[in-house]
């Protein structure tokens, strides 16, 4: 078993049973779990809220037999993450019970146990859950050549007449596309990206301290500026979590208005992060070398300007409102 996968088996145990309701304090709960494993490490942050996003799927809509598959498969310390961006060309696809084609951004692969895939079916996309182990495919590791979050193991997944079973097809197809579930769940990643900001505070703090320079009048304008910018983050996050259970009108509107103020935060914090080091971050043994590229590779979630109009029709609307 992979460190990253011990390491997930691990972070499940704090996680209690995905099936169970998730009030306010169980929702900031997990966000502040996910959001500490960013700030320590934006690869495993990637991979366990994949896995978290997994689970809390297969929970909501698979039946008796799959949900207690599910809680077999995190008791014997599994790994699931959810892979849905087809390869172009060749997306997967069931003829039967075969699978055929591909998945591209698999992120997790090779550590995995467990991947829920997306296939298109009459009435929308179908869920399937494979065991990794059971149903044969290929990865090619040739496509996930980038400078940021290498280790989270993202390859192209390739599958040719593999079997599955019945028990295999999680819920209804469009499931997983149902809403306030999917576009919600972004308020997941956000949190492990906020943690990646505070985890480029804390680096800089260790660098100017232990070089003697956080004294330095403007290297303690940039210690501000950087604990404006994590603050703004895990703020915007906060308040996503708050709007959740109190306004459902703006449930949405509030993670679009949360992952624009993330992405802007942690751009700015690069940035800074960059001029308070120096050339000693771009050195790849520095302990800021990898958390800026990972951070500068996860803030690229699709669609960063469609979450910007989100918010500013609900802003148009009076749907958000700034409150203290």
């Amino acid at each position: 078993m992979s460190e990253l996968r011990e390491r997930i088996a691990t972070l499940t145990g704090e996680l209690g049973d995905p099936g169970d309701p998730i009030d306010a304090p169980a929702l900031l709960t997990l966000l502040r779990l996910l959001y500490r494993v960013g700030r320590d490490d934006l690869p495993l942050g990637r991979l366990f809220e994949g896995h978290v996003d997994a689970a809390q799927i297969v929970a909501r809509y698979g039946d008796a037999a799959q949900r207690a598959r599910l809680t077999t498969i995190l008791r014997d310390g599994g790994a699931l993450g959810v892979w849905n961006a087809d390869l172009p060309g060749d997306g997967l696809r069931l003829d039967g019970d075969m699978l055929h084609g591909g998945k591209s951004f698999a992120s997790g692969a090779g550590i995995l146990s467990h991947a829920l895939v997306s296939v298109d079916a009459p009435g929308g996309r179908q869920l399937l859950l494979l065991d990794l182990a059971r149903v044969a495919h290929s990865i090619d590791r040739t496509f996930w050549r980038v400078v940021g979050m290498q280790r989270s193991e993202t390859h192209i997944v390739r599958w040719a007449d593999s079997p599955i079973t019945p028990d295999d097809r999680i819920g209804a197809p469009g499931d997983y596309v149902r809403e306030p579930w999917f576009s919600g769940g972004a308020l997941r990643f956000a949190a492990v990206q906020a943690g990646g900001i505070a985890g480029i505070v804390d680096g800089v703090r260790d660098h100017l301290v232990t070089t003697g320079r956080a004294a330095d009048p403007h290297q303690a304008g940039r210690l501000a500026r950087l604990h404006g910018l994590a603050e703004a983050a895990a703020g915007a996050v906060r308040t996503a979590a708050a709007t959740w259970f109190a306004d459902a009108a703006a449930r949405l509107p509030s993670v679009s208005a949360a992952r624009a103020g993330v992405y802007a935060a942690g751009g700015e914090a690069i940035a800074v992060a960059q001029e308070a080091v120096g050339v000693a971050a771009l050195f790849h043994d520095h302990p800021l070398s990898a958390k800026i590229t990972d951070l500068a590779m996860y803030l690229r979630q699709p669609g960063p300007d469609a979450q910007r109009m989100l918010v500013g029709s609900a802003v148009a609307e009076g749907t958000l409102t700034v409150t203290l």
